[in-house]
């Protein structure tokens, strides 16, 4: 998986972490790919909000965080408010690749995730972020019959070395702080997966027909 050509990659998640659970081990796998990762929420938050630039460092990437509302009862947020966040904080740069949510999300549910995925992808049909190709996360846990998996027959599916995975876990476990039996550790995947599409017209079809 080491990339051999420099790739211009922007990586656009909600929360601190999402980064590493389902795109880490790519991050991790192109050490010659420049990446920027932009997180939507916690900005302000004075726990997570520093690990994200500690997890930075590890994944040899730079990167930003919004401040979108994150609280527990995760009012929907206006899908105005998501894209003007994602206009504010990526570069206004042409990208080789940008990679998101799925706007279904990763697992039953959150809210967040799926909307980022849907503006990421809305932006994108519209012209307004540029890349030559989009990918986006594609888990599925079976409406919580089990801990997210990547999916198999998707365009993009790769096993991750176990020196990679574990570099990964470790992001996970002892920067991030997650304990080794909560979600975060035991979601942590050992494959990953993405949708892949290089023409922002399949965009305006539907959202359901992109996600998985």
């Amino acid at each position: 998986m080491t990339g051999l050509l420099r790739k211009n990659v922007a990586v656009i998640v909600a929360h601190p972490d999402d980064e590493t659970l389902w795109a880490g081990g790519t991050i991790l796998s192109h050490s010659l790919w420049q990446w920027f990762i932009v997180c939507l929420c916690r900005a302000d938050d004075k726990d997570r909000s520093p690990k994200f630039y500690k997890a930075l460092k590890i994944l040899n990437s730079e990167g930003i965080m919004g401040n979108l509302d994150d609280g527990p009862e995760q009012k929907p947020l206006d899908e105005s408010e998501v894209e003007q966040a994602i206009l504010d904080l990526l570069p206004a740069n042409h990208f080789d690749l940008i990679i998101t949510h799925n706007p279904k999300g990763e697992y039953t549910r959150h809210l967040r995730h799926e909307e980022t995925g849907s503006a990421v992808i809305k932006l994108w049909g519209e012209g307004k972020i540029l890349a030559n190709e989009l990918w986006i996360f594609s888990y599925h846990d079976e409406n919580k019959k089990h801990r997210p998996l990547a999916i198999e027959n998707s365009n993009i599916y790769n096993i991750l070395p176990e020196k990679i995975w574990l570099k990964k876990y470790g992001i996970i476990t002892e920067t991030y702080g997650f304990e080794k039996n909560s979600f975060e550790a035991e979601t942590t995947p050992k494959a990953e997966s993405f949708r892949k599409f290089t023409d922002p017209s399949e965009t305006g079809k539907s959202l359901n027909q992109i996600a998985v």
